[in-house]
């Protein structure tokens, strides 16, 4: 069964990320959670997330442990998405993301067997604006396991078919 986030959605979110290149990427781990800086590939967002990394990472290792995530971004909004991550090895993928900014950065190139894209579907964003903390909108995917998330009393919230 597919979830698709309504196209006005995918729109806001888009629109909200779009000028934003670093975005915080949360992992589970057994320790906690941890969070670190990755550069968002320049796709038009369509409901999926796109990062570059390495086979040989600590992140690499807890995804394969345990698929939830959270991607965090500022910029002229404050923005929260959660989503299940997978790890995607296709080599046409990789070969169509990949930049010269890329090499540099990773020292090796897109065909590397270690170079791996991190692909999150998106289930839920939420955002703040900037000036109006209290302006708060929730757009949430109906999880696969049928579960809605509550709100909250601040909160304005859109579900999804």
């Amino acid at each position: 069964m597919s979830n698709k986030m309504k196209q006005e959605e995918i729109k806001t979110l888009r629109e909200l990320i779009k000028d934003v290149n670093t975005a915080m990427l949360t992992t589970a781990t057994e320790e906690g959670l941890v969070s670190r800086p990755m550069r968002t590939q320049q796709v038009e967002f369509d409901g999926d997330l796109w990062f570059f990394t390495k086979k040989e990472t600590n992140k690499y290792d807890e995804i394969v442990q345990d698929q939830d995530v959270n991607v965090a971004y500022v910029g002229k909004s404050y923005v929260s998405v959660r989503g299940k991550a997978e790890i995607v090895e296709d080599l046409d993928k990789k070969k169509q993301l990949w930049s010269k900014a890329h090499e540099t950065i990773m020292q090796t190139s897109y065909d590397d067997p270690n170079v791996i894209l991190i692909k999150v579907k998106v289930e839920a964003a939420e955002y703040w604006e900037e000036g109006n903390f209290i302006k708060k909108v929730a757009f949430y995917y109906k999880r696969m396991t049928g579960q809605n998330s509550k709100a909250t009393d601040i909160n304005e919230t859109i579900e999804l078919d």
